[in-house]
């Protein structure tokens, strides 16, 4: 079988090369079958694993990041943004972030996504939440939490009040910007998962609440289906966990 496969990848050079060699022929028959995720940071990422583990057996799960391997020295050479440039935050298994150069990743996001696909993966899960425009496959399923979200909550929601709760108050604009087609504006609030205190999830999903929220969204990789859980308890209403639809959306692609 398929075990899992934990690749350190860089954009340049060869070793996202050479790990993706070290798969044997058998299992890169068995890659159709295999969702490979990707991500900013270090892979695999310990709040969505998880949720993919109820839905897929852990052999038909290969993880990928773009961190993998890095030192911060390594990460500033590769990654630093320079002044006035747009960036990307990943954060990393403390909790604490780091700020990316977004044109670099996508240009390393793009050259990962076209080796796993050489290799025969032939569905990619991007574990970002980030706007990323120039990605493109030529034959297998690429799924960015971005771009799919935003409708199917729209479908699932009904029309109702939206609440989303994001992880930092620099994803705010973007965020208004991505969930702009929700047939009504949606109220935003912020609240760190990271925190072991809940007094910010609290007063976040208090807020939207107030401001007639009828349900809420989750939408960061960071939010886990304990604050999922706890908030639905605590409000009475629906609560949607961006993790959970992105994961069994994934699982149902794999056949």
């Amino acid at each position: 079988m398929l075990s899992v496969f934990v690749a350190p990848v860089h954009s340049g050079g060869g070793h996202l090369e050479s790990a993706l060699a070290s798969v044997n022929f058998a299992e890169s028959k068995a890659m159709k079958n295999t969702l490979a995720t990707l991500t900013l940071g270090v892979a695999p990422r310990d709040d969505l694993h998880p949720l993919l583990l109820e839905h897929l057996p852990e052999e038909q799960i290969a993880h990928f990041g773009l961190l993998d391997g890095l030192t911060p020295e390594e990460i500033e050479q590769r990654y630093a943004p320079v002044a006035g440039e747009k960036v990307a935050m990943t954060h990393i298994e403390d909790g604490s972030y780091v700020l990316l150069s977004a044109a670099r990743v996508e240009a390393a996001l793009q050259h990962l996504i076209k080796e796993l696909e050489h290799q025969g993966f032939e569905t990619i899960l991007m574990l970002c939440s980030g706007e990323y425009k120039n990605l493109v496959t030529d034959n297998a399923v690429l799924l960015e939490p971005y771009r799919i979200l935003p409708p199917l909550v729209d479908a699932i929601t009904g029309g109702h009040q939206v609440g989303i709760m994001v992880a930092r108050e620099e994803y705010l604009g973007e965020q208004a910007y991505k969930w702009r087609t929700l047939a009504s504006k949606p109220h935003f609030a912020v609240a760190n998962p990271w925190k072991t205190s809940e007094d910010d999830l609290i007063d976040a999903a208090l807020q939207l609440q107030e401001q007639g929220a009828d349900v809420l969204v989750l939408d960061c990789l960071g939010y886990h289906q304990r604050h999922r859980d706890f908030l639905q308890k605590l409000l009475g209403i629906p609560v949607l966990l961006s993790n959970v639809l992105i994961a069994r959306l994934a699982a149902d692609l794999l056949v």
